[in-house]
C-alpha cells in the first residue's frame, strides 16, 4: 500500500466516522465512475461521498478544511468544461438531496434542493402553470445546482433569462464552513460591501457587457443599480466559492400558445446575419441548426420532418395568449425575415422532432461528418448577436487552418453557439492549446466570452488572461478569498486555473489491441475508440418514464451512477487504458447489472453501445478460461432445447417438482424464484414437416422464409403459424430454413463470440441461396432478428455472404407495410397496451408497428423501458430483485392501470414472460393480433 493509499483510506475512515458508512466510498470503481463529467477531463477524487441531509454537508467540508484535502460539489456530472471533477472529496448531491421543499404559486416561487432535477421541477411547477425559465438541453438529467453552479441558460433564455435572473435566494457553506444567507444584502458576507465599493470601476465597465457574458465571475449584480444581488453575483462560479443547500428561485408563467417557424438560410452565418429582423417579433427562443447536424440525424435513422431550403436554419418559437396571436406573429415573422423559405409548423408532433434535433446536439455532434471523434473545448463561445455573423465566418476559415470539422448549433438569438470538433487531443497537443488559444483571441477580438453558458472550468479557466486584464482577475480572486480564504472549493477553476492541457482523458491513450471480438466497424475496429464515445452527456441518467426511451433501465432502478451507461463506459475507458484488468472486480460490477438492452446504441445521442461492449469484455475474460454456470446453460440454451423439445411433456412434468425444479435452477445459475417457461406439446419445425403441405396457395407470388427462432418454435409455435397463415393469406408461400439455425444471439449476450460465429456461419450456409436468389427473411422474435441484422456483420465481417444475408432481414410489420395492397383489419377503439421488446425500439426501429397501429385504429398504450427480463438478466442468479424493480418502473403499472378489455401485445418471448411469471397477463403477438387472435 502506498503513503497516498494510506493517506486515501484514512481520510474515508474519518468521513464514515462523521457521516456514515453507506454514503461514503472511496473504491477504484466509484472514484473512476466521478473521475470526469461531460468534459475531455479525467481527474480522480480520492473519495465520493453522497450527503444526506445538510450535516453531512458540513461534516464533509469540515474533514475537507481540517485535512487539507480539495471539496468538489456535483449535480448531474453533465458539466462540459470539467467543472464538476476534483481531486478531492466528490460530494454528488443528486442521489439523496434532490427535494422541492415548496412552491408557491402566489409568489411564483420555488425551494429547491441542490440534486433536484430540472425537468421534476418543471412538473410540478407546471401543475400550477408556471416553469422555471432557463431549460438547458440536459434538462432530464442536469440539477438545479449545477445550473446554478455553471449559469445555465438553455434556448428560452432570450426571454426569461439566465439562472442567474431566476435565483431569488441561495442558502451556502462558505469555504470556511460558515453558512450564509445569500440575498440582496451585501453585508451576508463580511467584507463583500468595502470589496464592491472598491471595484465599481472593473464592476461597471468589464463585467455584463452582454447578456451572454458568462466567463468569469457574474460580479456585475453586486453593482446597486444592479440591485446588489450577492445570490445572483454567486451564480456562475463553479463550486469555487460555496456549497449550495437550497436555493429559492423564481417561476415564470406557461404560455397559453406556441408555435414552432423554421427560416431556412444559405447557411448559419447568414441567418446570424439576419437576427435583427428575427428578433423584432419578440421571440422567446431562436435556435441555429446547422445541415449537418440534420445529415447527423437522419444517419441515426431518425426521421427529420420536412425543412425549408437552405443548409442553415433558425428555429424561432413564438409565444401569445392565444393561438390566433401566434399565427399572426409567425406570419409577420416570415414576412420581414430574410430567409430563403420558411415554414411554419403547426403539428405539435412534429415541432417536437425538430426540438429533438437541437437538444440531442450535444451527442450527435460527438462525431464529425466523416465519422472522426469530436470533443468539448471550444463549447460555448459567445459574442454580442449584433458580431455573430462575421464571427461565425472567422471561426469557420480558423477551423479550416486548423484542419478542424464540426458540427454547429446553439442560440443564435444570444450570440451562443456550440461547436465540438475533431481536437488532436492525444495526438498534437501543441496544436490542441494552440487552436484554443487563437480562438479564444477570435471571440475577445468580437467583443465576446470564451463561455455563454457552461462555465470555464478546466478547459478555459486559463485562457480568462486572454478575456480579462489583470485587475479584473485581482478582482475574481479577491472575490473568491472573501468565501473561500483557504483555496479548499474547487481548485484549478477560474483563479489560479489549472492548464488547460492538463489532465486530459485521452491523453497517452493508444488503440486497444484486437481479440477477435466484435469488428466494431464504426469505430475502426478499436475498441478504445468504442468506449470514448461516451463523452458524459449523461442521456443514461435522464428519467425515461417521463420522457420517453428506454436508457437505462437499470440505473432507473437503482439510481447509482454505477449503473448508467457512463459509469460502465469510465470503467471500460480505464481498462483499455491499462489502468484496470478485463477480469478485474471493478468490471464486473460495473457491467453486471447491464441488461444488454441495447438501448443505449439508439437513446444515447453518442451511439455508445454498451451491450457490444459487455459481450466484448466477457469474451476478453473468459476466453479459454471457465465461466460462469449459467454461461454453459443459459447462454447456450438453444442447444439444451434442441434435445428438451423431443420429449416436452416430460420435461415440463419435471419442471413442475418444486424441489428438483429448484435444485436444477441453482445447478444452472439460474434465479429458484423464477419458474422454468413451459415447452409447447410439439415445437414448431415438428408440426411444419407434418403440415407443411397445407399452405393455402394457389398461385403464389413469391417465396418469403420466416425465420423460426428457437424460442418461437420451442415455446409459442402458435405464433409462426399465425404468421405463415397471415403471409399465406397475401399470397406468399412461406418456406423454412433446412434445419433449426440460431441467430446465436444467447451466444453473445454472454460473450461465448466464438461459439456465435459458429452458429452463424450455419445460419449463413443455409440462408445463402435464399437471399442470392432475391428472397427476404421475415424475423419473429425481435431480439434474434436484431442480431442477424446487426451482430451477424460484426461478428462475420469478412465473409461475403454476411452484409446481404442481414440487409435482407425484416420485421413482421416491416414486411407487411411494404405490400403495396395489404391493409390491416380495423378494430377502432381497441385497447391494446405494448411492450416494444427492447431490441426492437433500439435496433430494429418500431415505427412499422406504429403505424399499423394507427391504420387498425387501436387505442394504444406503449410503454417506455425494458421489461427487465431482458434474455438471460432476470433469470441469472443476484438479479431477480432488480428484474422486478425494473418491471416495476414499466410494464407492471401499464398493465395493472390498463382497461379491463385492453390486450396485451409483446412480439418478445421475454417479455412475455416477464409478464407471465409476474402474474400481470398473457401476451399476445403482433401476428396473432392481426388475424384476429385476440
Amino acid at each position: 500500500m502506498t503513503d497516498q493509499d494510506r493517506r486515501r483510506d484514512a481520510l474515508a475512515r474519518g468521513l464514515r466516522a462523521r457521516i456514515g458508512a453507506d454514503v461514503v466510498d472511496a473504491s477504484y470503481r466509484r472514484r473512476v465512475e466521478y473521475s470526469s463529467d461531460a468534459s475531455n477531463y479525467r481527474v480522480l477524487p480520492e473519495v465520493v461521498v453522497f450527503p444526506r441531509a445538510e450535516a453531512d454537508i458540513a461534516a464533509a467540508l469540515e474533514v475537507a478544511r481540517s485535512e487539507g484535502v480539495p471539496l468538489t460539489p456535483r449535480g448531474g456530472g453533465t458539466s462540459v468544461a470539467g467543472n464538476a471533477v476534483g481531486p478531492g472529496i466528490v460530494l454528488d448531491f443528486s442521489r439523496h438531496m434532490n427535494g422541492i421543499a415548496e412552491i408557491d404559486p402566489q409568489r411564483r416561487t420555488a425551494r429547491v434542493q441542490p440534486g433536484v432535477v430540472l425537468s421534476a421541477l418543471q412538473r410540478r411547477a407546471r401543475e400550477h402553470g408556471l416553469r422555471f425559465g432557463p431549460d438547458p438541453s440536459t434538462q432530464n438529467r442536469c440539477t438545479l445546482g449545477g445550473m446554478i453552479g455553471n449559469n445555465a441558460c438553455g434556448p428560452h433564455a432570450i426571454a426569461w433569462g439566465r439562472t442567474s435572473d431566476r435565483v431569488r435566494e441561495l442558502r451556502i457553506l462558505d469555504g470556511t464552513g460558515t453558512p450564509r444567507r445569500l440575498a440582496d444584502d451585501l453585508a451576508a458576507v463580511p467584507g463583500l460591501a468595502e470589496f464592491t465599493r472598491d471595484s465599481l470601476a472593473v464592476l461597471r465597465t468589464d463585467l455584463g457587457r452582454f447578456d451572454r457574458q458568462a466567463s468569469g465571475y457574474g460580479l456585475e449584480y453586486l453593482l446597486p443599480e444592479r440591485g446588489g444581488s450577492v445570490a445572483r453575483s454567486f451564480v456562475g462560479s463553479e463550486g469555487t466559492c460555496g456549497v449550495l443547500l437550497e436555493a429559492e428561485v423564481e417561476l415564470v408563467e406557461i404560455p397559453a400558445a406556441t408555435l414552432l417557424v423554421v427560416l431556412g438560410y444559405p447557411d448559419l452565418a447568414t441567418a446570424a446575419d439576419d437576427i435583427a429582423a428575427v428578433v423584432s417579433v419578440a421571440p422567446v427562443a431562436v435556435e441555429g441548426i446547422d445541415a449537418r447536424l440534420v445529415e447527423m440525424v437522419r444517419a441515426h435513422g431518425r426521421q427529420v420532418p420536412d425543412l425549408p431550403r437552405g443548409d442553415g436554419w433558425l428555429f424561432v418559437e413564438l409565444a401569445g395568449e392565444n393561438p390566433v396571436a401566434v399565427q399572426g406573429a409567425a406570419e409577420q415573422l416570415c414576412r420581414v425575415a430574410g430567409a430563403l423559405d420558411t415554414r411554419i409548423i403547426a403539428d405539435p408532433r412534429a415541432a417536437a422532432a425538430l426540438w429533438r434535433i437541437r437538444a440531442d446536439g450535444a451527442g450527435l455532434a460527438g462525431r464529425t461528418r466523416d465519422g472522426q471523434p469530436a470533443w468539448p473545448g471550444w463549447e460555448d463561445a459567445a459574442v454580442p448577436p449584433a458580431r455573430l455573423g462575421p464571427y461565425l465566418r472567422d471561426f469557420d476559415d480558423l477551423m479550416s487552418e486548423y484542419k478542424l470539422d464540426g458540427l454547429l448549433y446553439g442560440h443564435i438569438g444570444d450570440g451562443c453557439m456550440h461547436v465540438r470538433l475533431d481536437l488532436p487531443i492525444a495526438e498534437a497537443p501543441d496544436r490542441f492549446r494552440a487552436f484554443l488559444t487563437d480562438a479564444a483571441h477570435l471571440v475577445v477580438r468580437y467583443g465576446g466570452s470564451l463561455s455563454g453558458e457552461h462555465g470555464d472550468g478546466r478547459a478555459r479557466s486559463e485562457l480568462l488572461e486572454i478575456m480579462y486584464s489583470p485587475e479584473v482577475r485581482a478582482v475574481f480572486a479577491g472575490y473568491k478569498a472573501l468565501f473561500d480564504p483557504a483555496g479548499v472549493l474547487n481548485p484549478g477553476v477560474l483563479v489560479r486555473p489549472r492548464p488547460l492541457d492538463a489532465d486530459l482523458r485521452l491523453r497517452g491513450l493508444t488503440p486497444a489491441a484486437p481479440a477477435g471480438g466484435f469488428a466494431l466497424g464504426g469505430d475502426a475496429g478499436d475498441l478504445s475508440t468504442a468506449v470514448h464515445r461516451c463523452v458524459g452527456v449523461g442521456k443514461c441518467r435522464a428519467d425515461t418514464r417521463a420522457t420517453g426511451g428506454f436508457m437505462c433501465p437499470s440505473y432507473l432502478a437503482t439510481a447509482d451512477e454505477k449503473d448508467t451507461t457512463r459509469g460502465r463506459a469510465r470503467v471500460l475507458q480505464e481498462v483499455v487504458r491499462g489502468e484496470l484488468d478485463w477480469s478485474a472486480p471493478a468490471v464486473a460490477e460495473s457491467l453486471d447489472l447491464c441488461l444488454s438492452c441495447r438501448a443505449c446504441g439508439s437513446d444515447c445521442p453518442a451511439g455508445v453501445d454498451m451491450a457490444t461492449y459487455k459481450s466484448e469484455t466477457l469474451y476478453r475474460r473468459y476466453r479459454g478460461r471457465p465461466r460462469p454456470r449459467d454461461h454453459y446453460s443459459l447462454g447456450m440454451l438453444p442447444r439444451w432445447l434442441a434435445g428438451a423439445t423431443r420429449m416436452p411433456r416430460l420435461v415440463n412434468s419435471v419442471a413442475r417438482i418444486e424441489t428438483l425444479r429448484r435444485l436444477g435452477m441453482r445447478a444452472a445459475g439460474a434465479d429458484p424464484r423464477r419458474r422454468v417457461p413451459e415447452l409447447a406439446d410439439r415445437p414448431f419445425r415438428r408440426i411444419w414437416r407434418a403440415e407443411s403441405g397445407k399452405q393455402q396457395v394457389t398461385d403464389p407470388v413469391a417465396t418469403v422464409m420466416l425465420w423460426v427462432d428457437t424460442f418461437t418454435n420451442a415455446f409459442d409455435p402458435d405464433i409462426a403459424q399465425a404468421a405463415v397463415d397471415l403471409l399465406n393469406s397475401l399470397g406468399y408461400r412461406v418456406v423454412l430454413p433446412g434445419r433449426q439455425v440460431c441467430c446465436g444471439l444467447t451466444w453473445i449476450s454472454t460473450g461465448q463470440l466464438d461459439g456465435a460465429r459458429a452458429r452463424l456461419r450455419r445460419t449463413l450456409d443455409h440462408l445463402d441461396s435464399h437471399i442470392r436468389a432475391g428472397g427476404l427473411v421475415v424475423g419473429l422474435e425481435p431480439s434474434c432478428t436484431a442480431a442477424l441484422r446487426t451482430d451477424l456483420p460484426e461478428l462475420l465481417p469478412d465473409d461475403p455472404r454476411a452484409r446481404p444475408v442481414a440487409a435482407a432481414v425484416r420485421t413482421l410489420a416491416e414486411f407487411l407495410l411494404a405490400q403495396p395492397n395489404w391493409r390491416p383489419p380495423s378494430y377502432p377503439g381497441r385497447s391494446i397496451v405494448v411492450q416494444p421488446h427492447c431490441h426492437h425500439y433500439s435496433v430494429l426501429g418500431f415505427e412499422a408497428d406504429r403505424r399499423i397501429f394507427a391504420q387498425m385504429g387501436l387505442n394504444v398504450t406503449e410503454i417506455a423501458g425494458c421489461c427487465g427480463l431482458a434474455g438471460n438478466f432476470g433469470m441469472q442468479q443476484g438479479h431477480y430483485e432488480i428484474s422486478l424493480a425494473v418491471a416495476g418502473n414499466g410494464i407492471l403499472p401499464a398493465l395493472a392501470n390498463a382497461p379491463a378489455d385492453a390486450v396485451f401485445l409483446a412480439d418478445g418471448f421475454s417479455c412475455r414472460t416477464q409478464a407471465a411469471q409476474l402474474d400481470a397477463g398473457r401476451g399476445r403477438h403482433l401476428a396473432q393480433i392481426l388475424l384476429g387472435q385476440w
